[in-house]
């Protein structure tokens, strides 16, 4: 049998391969809808840049409306405390009741009236919209978009639900004191079990028939510049009770309350804010939102659709960003990336491509090892090839442009998570690698050296005169590779599959291209290249009438 067939015959071996179509052409990422980068570029920056006018106003007006301010906010916080004390005496850190009889009578009035004192304090003017549903009618209040401190305002108007908050914000002096006194459902970073109990006691909460207070989430979890709505958490939607929608915006010409992982500081926003002759803020109640038989079942389709109405509601975009691209956003700045470089929209890829966080946050080193010397943070074709320890070549410009999604030239972590995920892994197999293996061990002996890796790279890549020195030594730990080293190496360098395969490929192509009659039959090959060339073919190699 000539190499040619036999080339085909391994081809046809890899899993889920119609090597007559698939290697006459690189196989092409799937460019769903689904993949398409999101309509906004980072939800979680806000940079507030004030003119020079503005900055005079503002240091102005200051003078005396920021110690004015601070000061009343003092006296309200120092009012509202003997009250929440009142709340919370003989009260555990986590309630297993709720507060009623005189105690709730007596408190709750004051601590609504002095919440709304605080906040005209400030300087805001409040305007409400809808109306509130009672708890039995929507046990459960979810707000967005959410995106600063200041957020607080819908509790207030609320008439003071539960939060779900950390262990860590009841610690904090005074503040902890008033949040104890609305009965918040607390979550801990420390106990491995906190998020089920969580859920455990919202949902005990929410089907009590009114006996606790409503409860008030942000189902998004982390702040944003409210550009988009990002992915709403399923807690909230979990009890599969009816929730009713709260809407907040600050429809104002100079922002100073956005709260983001890039940006001002908690202390700069209430300086600013404080400095400010006031600042608006719109709460709006939407009509409450009873689940389906099907969203009772399925939680986060309940949440999608929730999310869907306020966000058409507010007239923006929907994302599916996370808690966890804003870690990712944090790391790649460690890596000294551009921190944008981290926003991959870690639900939709997590979801699709089977990945977890550790997963996706492993590609970022390697990205970052890749792209550290590119401008932008960014992966261009001479920093793929200096990866690979590759020439420029016909191949490699097809393996990019499976990577590059958008042909815009170059790559960036979202392109590379999905390419791995969709091209690369599913093409480093055990039985590939060992095809591959098999393919430069030309003289069978086990071990692949220096010369038949060269060879084979050079007719696979088109390149007579290849240098893979540097890409052999990196494989090899002595004068030749086991298939134990091929193997290390292969699994951890996923972009290399297609191209230890593209030989086969390329030979599978030249044979199916020839008459019929001169080809070999794929099955009845073996599974190894022969190094040596068969001028006359043995009756066996032929098929039998």
């Amino acid at each position: 049998m000539s190499r040619c067939a036999e080339a085909a015959a391994v081809a046809a071996t890899v899993p889920g391969a119609d090597v007559r179509i698939a290697a006459l052409r690189p196989p092409r990422v799937p460019r769903q809808a689904s993949f398409f980068p999101p309509p906004v570029r980072n939800p979680f920056v806000q940079q507030t840049r004030l003119s020079t006018a503005r900055r005079v106003q503002t240091f102005c007006l200051g003078i005396f409306l920021l110690p004015i301010r601070a000061l009343f906010v003092a006296i309200v916080l120092i009012l509202a405390w003997p009250f929440a004390a009142i709340a919370t005496l003989c009260r555990p850190e986590k309630p297993t009741h709720p507060v009623t009889g005189w105690r709730r009578k007596l408190t709750q009035p004051v601590l609504k009236f002095l919440g709304r004192a605080m906040f005209f304090s400030m300087g805001f003017i409040v305007t409400v919209t809808g109306k509130i549903a009672d708890p039995g009618e929507a046990p459960i209040l979810v707000a967005a978009p959410h995106s600063s401190f200041f957020d607080g305002i819908a509790c207030v108007v609320a008439g003071l639900p539960s939060l779900v908050s950390r262990n860590e914000n009841v610690q904090v002096p005074l503040i902890g004191r008033l949040l104890r006194a609305l009965q918040p459902v607390l979550v801990s970073r420390v106990d491995p079990d906190s998020r089920k109990n969580t859920i455990n006691e919202i949902i005990r909460r929410a089907t009590s028939g009114g006996e606790w207070p409503q409860i008030l989430v942000f189902p998004e979890g982390t702040c944003t510049n409210r550009s988009c709505l990002i992915t709403f958490k399923p807690g909230a939607f979990i009890p599969g009770v009816p929730v009713q929608p709260v809407l907040l915006r600050y429809p104002n010409e100079l922002d100073t309350v956005t709260w983001t992982w890039q940006g001002y500081t908690f202390f700069q926003l209430c300086v600013l804010t404080f400095c400010q002759p006031f600042t608006k803020v719109e709460v709006e109640f939407l009509p409450v939102q009873a689940p389906s038989d099907e969203e009772k079942r399925d939680p986060v389709l309940f949440a999608g659709r929730v999310r869907n109405l306020m966000a058409q509601a507010l007239g923006i975009p929907m994302t599916e960003h996370t808690y966890e691209d804003c870690r990712l956003m944090i790391s790649a700045g460690q890596l000294t990336l551009p921190m944008e470089t981290g926003l991959v929209e870690f639900t939709k890829i997590s979801r699709k491509l089977k990945l977890n966080w550790d997963s996706v946050r492993k590609h970022l080193d390697e990205y970052a090892a890749i792209a550290s010397s590119s401008k932008g943070g960014r992966i261009g074709i001479e920093e793929f090839a200096e990866y690979l320890k590759l020439p420029v070549s016909d191949v490699l410009r097809q393996l990019f442009a499976l990577f590059d999604r958008n042909h815009d030239g170059s790559i960036d972590f979202r392109e590379y998570v999905i390419g791995l995920a969709v091209l690369c892994n599913p093409a480093n197999t055990e039985e590939i690698i060992q095809v591959a293996f098999k393919l430069f061990d030309v003289d069978e002996d086990g071990y692949i050296t220096e010369g038949e890796f060269s060879s084979i790279l050079q007719a696979s890549l088109g390149v007579p005169d290849l240098d893979i020195s540097g890409l052999f030594k990196e494989i090899a730990q002595g004068d030749s590779v086991s298939y134990e080293e091929f193997k290390s190496f292969a699994l951890k360098h996923p972009e290399y599959a297609k191209i230890f395969t593209t030989y086969l490929e390329l030979q599978a192509s030249h044979v199916f291209s020839l008459p019929e009659e001169d080809q070999a039959p794929p099955h009845d090959a073996s599974n190894k290249v022969s190094p040596e060339n068969h001028d006359d073919e043995s009756p066996s190699d032929k098929k039998e009438d």
